[in-house]
């Protein structure tokens, strides 16, 4: 074994979350999780589930719940893997990061110095994007699913990472840029396809395929080992459902869910197709453990991928609550949201606390005031991603026994 190799086992050892005894009020809050996650699968609300909650770096709940595969009957697990879709962000801009600490990449050099015709317009004029206006969603940029049927989008043919497409990321990123700009960049947080943008500047400043750049610069250093770009076939892959009456629905082909003015193309899988590019903002999959381990890293202060100041500037809100970008009160860093004001919100999260989601039915928050990281993976959107149940979830750790 290498010695780069025996420091992945070393760390995945130290990182291993333990299930703690009761005096760590594991006890209370089963009482409080559990009937939330019996409930949502009760109602049909969600299918399956993986529920972990971390406090001061322990494991204080582990629960797997539901069924990973409806039609099979297969009970979830612990190590099921999920499609990350927006999971995937946070790795990426982490991993470009890691690039801007090691000078690789500076955080106000235009898109254009590593994608030469990555050059949309504004109102009929180029309009130079930053790194930066990636890294925060002020690139001005969108996604097709947020417009109407027909929009520019779809008529340019980009892809959004979810669909099962036979195009290059180059070629996705030739598309995006024939598209004018909804916003001058730096000016307005739009969600959008940036991080698929940043993909393509990972690329050019790492010399290697998004995939194997993120797998260096993130995935090996943490020993995530059930996290990537592809899964090959395997019964630990769960199933994919929507929201549906009376029960989701389970996603087959290429299936149509409606989201706003337009519909979101989800394609379940594209996750096993290794030629399909690597879609930074929504390609990857892996397990609830190695997103805890992925967080509670960041919570820490970044060792190994990052130094504290860079973490601390990633955790500052840049957008202002404004932005409402989980609603009132949060704003936005670089790779998440940022709580800003909780009373706004309306939560009983800490100031600062940072959170995001995922489109398959995702969601996560880490209070770095209370040192508390929730991950919260289920098979069924939208209801896992911004449903009751992620509301559930949150007050019932928060809630005093």
């Amino acid at each position: 074994m290498s010695l780069h190799l025996k420091n992945a086992a070393l760390l995945s050892a130290l990182l291993a979350f333990p299930v703690l005894a009761d005096d760590h009020g594991q006890s209370a809050l089963k009482a409080q999780l559990d009937p939330v996650i019996d409930r949502a699968i009760a109602e049909q609300r969600i299918v399956g589930t993986v529920v972990l909650v971390a406090r001061d770096g322990e494991l204080v709940y582990a629960r797997a719940a539901g069924l990973a595969d409806r039609e099979a009957n297969r009970t979830a697990r612990q190590d099921d893997i999920f499609r990350f879709a927006s999971v995937t962000k946070p790795l990426v801009t982490v991993a470009a990061m890691r690039l801007v600490e090691q000078g690789r990449i500076k955080l106000d050099e235009p898109v254009s110095k590593w994608l030469p015709d990555f050059r949309p317009s504004f109102e009929g004029k180029e309009a130079p994007i930053l790194v930066r206006h990636l890294l925060n969603h002020t690139a001005g940029l969108e996604y097709g699913f947020f417009q109407p049927p027909g929009g520019s989008y779809a008529r340019a043919g980009v892809s959004d990472g979810l669909d099962l497409s036979n195009i290059t990321l180059d070629e996705n990123l030739k598309r995006i840029a024939t598209v004018p700009l909804v916003s001058r960049p730096g000016e307005t947080w739009r969600y959008s396809v940036a991080i698929d943008v940043l993909g393509g500047v990972i690329e050019k400043a790492s010399g290697k395929t998004l995939d194997k750049a993120v797998d260096e610069l993130v995935v090996t250093p943490l020993a995530l080992a059930d996290t990537g770009f592809s899964v090959k076939p395997t019964d630990r892959l769960t199933a994919a459902y929507f929201d549906g009456s009376p029960a989701p629905v389970r996603m087959q082909g290429d299936a149509s869910v409606p989201i706003g003015e337009g519909k979101l193309t989800f394609s379940p899988d594209r996750i096993l197709d290794d030629k399909a590019f690597p879609s930074g903002g929504a390609g990857m999959a892996g397990t609830a453990n190695d997103l805890l381990t992925f967080l509670e890293t960041i919570r820490k202060g970044g060792g190994p991928l990052l130094s504290p100041e860079t973490v601390k500037t990633m955790m500052q809100d840049q957008t202002g609550p404004k932005a409402e970008t989980q609603g009132p009160g949060w704003g936005f860093g670089s790779g998440w949201a940022v709580l800003v004001d909780p009373s706004a919100a309306g939560t009983p999260q800490s100031k600062g606390t940072i959170q995001w989601g995922g489109t398959y039915g995702h969601n996560w928050f880490v209070d770095p005031v209370k040192n508390i990281t929730v991950v919260a993976l289920t098979n069924t959107a939208f209801e896992g991603m911004w449903g009751q149940f992620t509301r559930d979830v949150r007050d019932a750790v928060y809630a005093k026994p």
